[in-house]
């Protein structure tokens, strides 16, 4: 057999054991690894409909956003810009980065907590626009808050889309090169060794019919020795030698 589509291996029964062990391991990896891909499907496509979600929210929730800035600007005038840069003094929210676990795979998950604490925020605005600037400071705060979700939704797309490709890939590979490969070295494995125990079986007959002709042959051989015995013992040789006989003396 050709060594095309199977691994270069020596034919006995110990390498036939580990070839099927490896197809073993490899049918066992296999089905994991399509479960796996099967859950980070399902994820994915989770994920991108939230994204498209998401991403339609963010933009109602930006336009709104402007409009309550516009508001402000026209009720409080152009200089509350300063005054409520004067009023900040830390952020009033920050980004936490934790890591979410989905069939194996890492992803980073993004929370938004809100810092506590006294904001002089609420006391923007007294003599003019107090209202308009709260509601337009609130409807930014939801903006934000869409972005942290947005910005999570958006990372965990990104890492799910490259582990499904590494775990299709996988997948394929196993499916259309690794498994192929052993079960053909494994049919060549066996066809080798049937074909050594034809060769054997074929030499022991030969061997046990050469037995079986020396066996007859001496048989034979015995029979008929055993045979000339017999003949002796039936004719027994009764000729006598003229020099033992002995002859009675003549007198002249």
């Amino acid at each position: 057999m050709s060594s095309q589509g199977r691994y270069n291996v020596v034919p006995t029964v110990t390498v036939l054991t580990i070839m099927k062990a490896r197809l073993q391991g490899a049918t066992k990896g296999h089905a994991l690894l399509k479960k796996k891909a099967d859950a980070l499907t399902v994820r994915f496509r989770a994920i991108l409909k939230e994204i498209i979600s998401t991403k339609e929210s963010m933009g109602e929730s930006m336009r709104d956003s402007f409009f309550s800035l516009i508001e402000a600007k026209w009720a409080a005038g152009e200089n509350i810009k300063h005054t409520v840069f004067d009023n900040v003094d830390q952020a009033s929210f920050k980004v936490h980065a934790q890591t979410d676990n989905v069939a194996g795979v890492k992803i980073p998950k993004f929370e938004n907590i809100a810092m506590g604490g006294d904001s002089k925020m609420d006391l923007t605005g007294l003599g003019a626009g107090g209202q308009q600037i709260q509601n337009c400071r609130k409807r930014f705060v939801s903006c934000v808050e869409l972005l942290v979700e947005l910005a999570n939704l958006q990372t965990a797309f990104i890492t799910l889309d490259e582990a499904l490709k590494v775990t299709n890939r996988r997948v394929n590979a196993l499916e259309n090169v690794v498994k192929p490969m052993l079960e053909n070295t494994i049919s060549y494995i066996k066809g080798e060794l049937d074909e050594l125990e034809r060769e054997e079986f074929f030499r022991l007959k030969k061997v046990q019919g050469k037995k079986q002709r020396d066996v007859k042959a001496k048989e034979a051989l015995e029979k008929k020795t055993k045979q000339a015995q017999k003949k002796m013992q039936v004719y027994p040789d009764t000729s006598t030698d003229m020099l033992d006989i002995a002859d009675e003396d003549v007198v002249f």
